[in-house]
């Protein structure tokens, strides 16, 4: 049993070492990459940031939904307030008996 925890310990031990040093040589190779004009292009044409789909989408969602409700408070207001004065109006215009 004790065998078993010996094996086991040198077993983890040697798989750290071994996720350090390819870290660290990831790192590495990752810094000489990143040096030079190729690597600026490849990380302009990688790059990811900025809007998506799901961005844009409820964005123009947003934005339709405002304007149905402008409009629909507009035809309210002209319909019931504004076009029966105007109406009104036109109408004694055109029938003045000046």
């Amino acid at each position: 049993m004790k065998n078993l925890f010996i094996r086991i310990k040198e077993n983890l031990k040697n798989r750290a070492t071994t996720i350090i040093a390819i870290i660290s040589s990831g790192a590495a190779s990752f810094a000489g990459i990143l040096t030079g004009k190729p690597a600026i292009a490849r990380r302009a044409v990688a790059n990811n940031a900025g809007e998506g789909y799901v961005d844009t989408a409820l964005k123009i969602l947003i934005c339709v939904v405002i304007g149905a409700l402008v409009l629909a408070s507009l035809y309210a207001l002209f319909g019931d307030t504004v076009m029966p004065a105007v109406t009104q109006r036109v109408r004694d215009m055109f029938n003045y008996n000046g």
